[in-house]
């Protein structure tokens, strides 16, 4: 029975989601995992409550439990989730090739990442083929404060910026925009560049190749493949 043209729908409690909601959420902040008392005394809820909430979660594959700690982590479930939706696995797909061709040639690792929320979330990762590099971790989230933040926040328009890494010491992060139909940024495309003696190239000479393919994974999601828009 649906409530009359007019008036407000009531508000439903759904105990078990939000306490199952809870749990992710809570789980999503951590570098490392909780054990179950302590995320029953982080959300507010008895272990008792908490118990089951935590096997379900579980059973389901969006989180796991690790054997020797005994701690609960989150599982990278919701990534994979996130992978199936169309518009996302496009993206991941039409940037990959052009990313690995970066990494080849600059011998450096190079990540794909887009804005979720308050979050800089990465999508894809190709790591570098030299004997030493540096990688991250598809799935990782990092403030929005960061180059890449900074490149896929609203109101800044950035044709690519290269900056020290504030967590990482000797990393310099070069980042470009990938563009969308309507040209807006739509992903952030980041070499963490290492200078060591793998390094073939100069920051300079791999800026200039991380535009180019960035300009080409922006053609693509434009509708004109291997154009490059510079």
């Amino acid at each position: 029975m649906t409530a009359p043209i007019g008036k407000e729908q009531p508000e439903y409690a759904v105990p078990a989601l939000d306490k199952a909601l809870d749990v992710l959420e809570l789980l999503a902040d951590q570098p490392g995992g909780l054990t179950q008392g302590a995320i029953a005394d982080a959300v507010d809820r008895s272990v008792g409550q908490i118990f089951r909430v935590l096997q379900r979660l579980e059973r389901r594959g969006w989180i796991f439990r690790e054997k020797q700690s005994g701690l609960y982590v989150l599982s990278t479930r919701m990534l994979d989730l996130a992978n199936r939706h169309p518009p996302l696995r496009g993206l991941v797909e039409m940037a990959l090739g052009p990313m690995r061709e970066l990494a080849e040639s600059v011998r450096q690792s190079c990540n794909l990442s887009v804005l979720e929320s308050d979050r800089v979330r990465v999508i894809a990762q190709v790591e570098s083929p030299s004997d030493f590099g540096f990688r991250v971790r598809v799935g990782a989230a990092f403030p929005v404060a960061t180059p890449a933040g900074l490149v896929l926040s609203a109101g800044e328009r950035h044709e690519y910026l290269r900056q020290d890494d504030a967590i990482q010491p000797g990393i310099t992060d070069l980042v470009v925009p990938v563009l969308g139909a309507g040209g807006e940024p739509v992903a952030a495309l980041t070499v963490p560049y290492v200078a060591t003696s793998y390094s073939g190239l100069g920051a300079d000479a791999v800026l200039q190749q991380l535009r180019s393919a960035g300009d080409i994974i922006s053609a693509r999601l434009q509708g004109f493949p291997d154009q490059p828009n510079r």
